[in-house]
């Protein structure tokens, strides 16, 4: 098989895993339903975070174009990730935010594992999206229609890849949980996810004519996210779980649309 097609199809796992989207079975996939293998398709989440950030910025640009505002585009653009993730990274964000509250490994490690939302959780929710449409909003006011849309496409892309970040470099808290079963990414592997994803900001940056200091900012910012929710897992549970990646791309997300915010003048 070329690289091409193989690339292609850890693309579509990828897309798969992460979102609600109908993505088709290629004609050479041989298991378009496969469970995903997080240490081969890693160089592919970069892009995937990019197709899904397709919708939301298509749907923000659309918005302003009608002159909806730019609190409702905003609302609106971030209702459509939620729609095409079906709120996984949100799920998880609720539920590492509820652990907070027990007293031991065990009992945070079961909190997480209750479908049910705790105040913590709820608050974390309301709080995470009330800053991303509060930054999407600000963008919106400062810079044109499409240089906001390739702001949520880049921090689509980098929050994704910073998710990753304790699955590389944490074991898995538990042992039945989804971030054993999908396997953990080596760390040269998550590197070169990482170059991809930088690649991809500069040149998306730099095409929307997005100023040098925000594209570094939203760089460092969502990798120090990564990094400092990887380092909280390690100290809180020991290890990670999926409910942590998804606390990881949430905050990692709203510190790439806020580092990319304080750059640009009111």
């Amino acid at each position: 098989m070329s690289a091409w097609r193989a690339a292609a199809i850890d693309l579509a796992h990828c897309v798969r895993f992460y979102s609600r989207l109908p993505v088709p079975a290629l004609p050479w996939e041989q298991d378009a339903h496969a469970p995903p293998s997080f240490p081969r398709l890693l160089r592919m989440i970069p892009v995937a975070g990019l197709v899904l950030g397709l919708l939301p910025a298509a749907v923000l640009a659309l918005a302003l174009l009608l002159d909806l505002g730019p609190w409702l585009a905003a609302t609106l653009s971030v209702a459509a990730m939620v729609l095409t993730t079906g709120a996984l990274h949100e799920d998880g964000l609720a539920d590492t935010a509820d652990s907070i509250g027990g007293t031991t490994r065990e009992k945070r490690l079961e909190i997480m594992r209750d479908s049910r939302i705790g105040s913590f959780g709820a608050s974390a929710l309301v709080l995470a999206l009330a800053l991303r449409i509060g930054a999407l909003a600000a963008l919106a006011t400062r810079i044109d229609n499409g240089a906001v849309a390739a702001a949520i496409l880049i921090a689509a892309s980098l929050s994704r890849t910073a998710g990753l970040m304790p699955l590389v470099f944490l074991p898995p808290a538990r042992l039945d949980g989804m971030s054993q079963a999908v396997g953990q990414p080596a760390r040269k592997t998550f590197w070169r996810a990482g170059g991809i994803a930088v690649i991809l900001t500069v040149l998306l940056g730099v095409f929307a004519g997005l100023p040098a200091a925000g594209i570094i900012l939203m760089l460092a910012l969502s990798g120090l996210a990564g990094l400092a929710v990887t380092r909280f897992a390690a100290r809180h549970l020991g290890g990670q779980t999926g409910d942590i990646a998804g606390a990881a791309q949430q905050i990692a997300e709203i510190a790439a649309l806020i580092g990319l915010l304080t750059v640009l003048p009111a």
